[in-house]
């Protein structure tokens, strides 16, 4: 089912799906039973839950539904009552802008072919902006993924989908009440409605709660107009992670989120929900240098925005943390390198993420904690509400400039009636009316007078939505200050 969150929703979806699905990555009690010659084989499922049902694909189902390939051995518990779970996760920001994207329909088969391929168990997809390009995924990967949701807000949608081997049980969408600017028309990022969309897993009694999301583009570095937006993005995010997830188990986020791993956004988000950094935390990885998933070797990047980072930068994520009584670890991390195997190619504009995450039930509940020292959490929070105290002061005189521009607009409209009437009363001495000069100046002003309202209504909410943001910061930042106290 699909739950919209105000502003908008999606589809859950699944093609093929048995009635009743073993979780794959499932390691529970003894190791599974052999396989009876001649039985068919069980879908990427190698540990059997005791009582569990299992089913298999339909003879009759479509080639493509019965090409997901197994997945490898699973750990087996370590200890009597133990509960562990494998889970691997593919994140890619795809660069699917429908007329504008380079080969945009040969690269979407190509990630297509791949998820195929590999078998994720979790897939999180941005700038899927194409409901055509999500629709020819979800035939491609039914088999494999037999769950999905396509997440639709803005004008041509969030770009936001995601695909599971697991049931998805509920979703949810956040439309960011601030992204970018309706007249910078060369960013785009305001017609695409960016947003945060949950869904809600259950494996073996565990809830996942899956998030993802993709922020605001930086555009330039040096002189940011957007990070003002995008603060108030991670803090709407990070806010929207710590009340929604408190029924959960395990938290997950993936997606592009626009930000350095030193960046205030990245420090004010991990932060203020304890999410652990799956490259900083992996055991293993292998990928691009200081996993970067922006690099200057991919042949769709602007080269000369990377040219203060010659290895690359990284913005694409893969967060966690487990809530109640489990513990969560990245075994490996891994990112693409550019071209597709076996291709000219790269499969998009970023690097693809690929985590193997290791979910272990722990003796007593952890505790819900925000997993950072309140002292530095709230320097970040300081940091960042500077930030946005300087975008609302910046906003605070769009606001006042555009106002005055439809005034301004609204009194020469004003001595155009007045003049016209002048006019009009001179024609008995037989003065002619100059109707060509009077219409143009009619539409001038008339255009100028309804762009500036809209403006200086547009700056309007952008005031409310920043001096918000900066009221929950504030507030936010008091209670971690008294925090010591109340112990």
């Amino acid at each position: 089912m699909g739950v919209a969150g105000g502003r908008g929703g999606g589809d859950v979806g699944h093609a093929g799906a048995p009635q009743a699905l073993l979780p794959p990555g499932l390691c529970l009690g003894s190791a599974p039973a052999p396989q009876q010659p001649g039985s068919p084989a069980l879908p990427r499922a190698l540990c059997q839950l005791p009582g569990a049902v299992t089913s298999t694909r339909s003879p009759q189902d479509p080639p493509s539904a019965q090409r997901c390939p197994p997945a490898p051995a699973k750990p087996r518990q370590a200890m009597e009552g133990d509960l562990t779970l494998r889970l691997r996760i593919f994140d890619l920001n795809c660069w699917a802008i429908r007329y504008l994207s380079k080969r945009r329909q040969e690269r979407v088969q190509l990630i297509g072919d791949m998820l195929r391929r590999e078998g994720f168990d979790l897939v999180l997809l941005q700038e899927v902006w194409s409901e055509q390009d999500y629709s020819d995924l979800k035939a491609k990967l039914g088999g494999c993924y037999p769950f999905s949701h396509y997440f639709r807000s803005g004008v041509i949608g969030s770009g936001l989908c995601v695909f599971s081997s697991f049931p998805i049980l509920d979703t949810l969408l956040y439309q960011y009440s601030l992204n970018g600017y309706p007249y910078m028309l060369q960013h785009g990022d305001w017609f695409c409605g960016k947003s945060v969309g949950l869904v809600v897993i259950k494996i073996s009694g565990i809830v996942f709660n899956v998030y993802v999301t993709h922020l605001h583009a930086e555009y330039c570095r040096e002189k940011d107009a957007y990070l003002p937006h995008r603060l108030v993005q991670a803090w709407e995010l990070a806010q929207f992670i710590r009340h929604t997830s408190k029924a959960a188990d395990v938290v997950l986020l993936g997606g592009d989120l626009n930000m350095h791993p030193e960046d205030v956004g990245i420090r004010l988000l991990r932060g203020w929900t304890g999410l652990r950094d799956a490259f900083a935390e992996a055991t293993r990885f292998e990928g691009c240098e200081d996993g970067c998933t922006l690099i200057p070797n991919n042949c769709f990047t602007v080269k000369t925005e990377l040219l203060p980072f010659p290895l690359g930068i990284r913005i694409d994520y893969i967060l966690y943390k487990a809530i109640s009584s489990f513990t969560v670890k990245c075994e490996e991390l891994k990112t693409t390198t550019g071209t597709a195997p076996g291709m000219d190619i790269p499969f998009s504009d970023h690097e693809a993420v690929m985590a193997t995450l290791h979910i272990r039930r722990q003796g007593q509940a952890a505790g819900a904690t925000l997993g950072t020292a309140e002292l530095m959490l709230a320097d970040v929070v300081t940091e960042a509400r500077t930030e946005v105290g300087v975008g609302l002061r910046a906003a605070q005189r769009q606001r006042y400039s555009t106002g005055r521009m439809a005034v301004l607009a609204l009194l020469l409209l004003l001595l155009q009636a007045a003049a016209a009437l002048g006019t009009l009363a001179g024609l008995a001495a037989g003065q002619p009316f100059p109707k060509l000069s009077f219409s143009l100046l009619a539409f001038l002003a008339i255009g100028v007078l309804l762009l500036a309202t809209g403006l200086h209504l547009f700056h309007t909410i952008e005031v409310k939505m920043l001096q918000g943001t900066e009221e929950q910061m504030r507030m936010a930042l008091r209670a971690l200050q008294e925090h010591p106290s109340d112990g």
